[in-house]
């Protein structure tokens, strides 16, 4: 079974269309595809990278239009949506009337300080602001997910975006979020895009995925596509360090339940 659900269309910040990732889903065969355009609830007002707050009910109805319509692959219904303590409450009642198959939570911000903007915002850091960002962000991840308003957590270890990594141990940070993770019945992702960045490495680490595997953490592989070509890449590659984990299944959803199937690596072991 070939899925991928993370990702974005120009409801957001995509380059495509709907129309268009589901045309380009048709030639890579995939069985299902799921859109989850960015729903971002900032304390401070809209960001530009969000979907307009006000237009929810018409994206999550173009998006059941396009299921209804579409025939020869499944169309899921998902939104990524950010998580903020200020607006947690809001976002909850925000996205309870519409009929999701999966929520997908984000982390970019630790306060004021967005992780994954630009470089050179943590190249001004000293090495202790970095450690302190990474902290917070830990901290954050396990808010999202005692929230219990998401289904899997996305891009998980995401402020090593740009090469930069804590410089002290965070183990125990990192434990109690997968603590909340395991408890709230969320999983986790191989988020692909990692690769393709500074990072050079797919999100989550091979260490963090070992971890969430003895947590009992399911999993998830996405892209995070913004462009048509992107929706499966390095897929085999994930498949390879889901494995490597430890994993021999992944989940896939439907109206917020997670539906397990086998993990099948190229080498056709599992």
């Amino acid at each position: 079974m070939l899925v991928s659900y993370h990702n974005h269309t120009n409801w957001s910040d995509g380059a495509p269309t709907l129309a268009a990732q589901i045309q380009a889903a048709r030639g890579l065969h995939l069985d299902e595809l799921g859109i989850s355009d960015h729903y971002v609830l900032h304390p401070q007002g809209e960001v530009e990278w969000s979907m307009a707050l006000d237009l929810l009910g018409d994206y999550v109805f173009q998006l059941r239009a396009a299921a209804h319509e579409t025939t020869d692959l499944t169309i899921r219904v998902g939104i990524e949506a950010d998580y903020f303590p200020e607006t947690i409450d809001d976002l909850r009642a925000r996205l309870a009337p519409f009929p999701f198959d999966y929520v997908i939570g984000s982390v970019h911000y630790v306060g004021d300080f967005p992780i994954d903007e630009d470089a050179r915002k943590w190249d001004v850091l000293t090495k202790e602001e970095r450690n302190t960002q990474w902290r917070g962000y830990w901290q954050r991840i396990t808010a999202l997910a005692e929230s219990r308003v998401f289904d899997f957590v996305a891009h998980l270890d995401l402020p090593k975006k740009f090469g930069h990594r804590p410089t002290v141990d965070l183990s125990p940070e990192e434990g109690v979020a997968l603590d909340a993770i395991a408890a709230a019945g969320m999983a986790i992702e191989i988020n692909t895009a990692g690769w393709s960045l500074p990072a050079a490495e797919g999100y989550p680490s091979l260490a963090l995925l070992r971890a969430a595997r003895k947590h009992g953490i399911p999993l998830l592989i996405n892209s995070d596509a913004h462009f048509p070509d992107f929706l499966i890449r390095d897929f085999d590659r994930a498949r390879e360090l889901a494995s490597a984990a430890g994993y021999t299944e992944l989940v896939r959803y439907e109206r917020r339940r997670a539906i397990p199937y086998p993990l099948i690596c190229p080498s056709g072991s599992r």
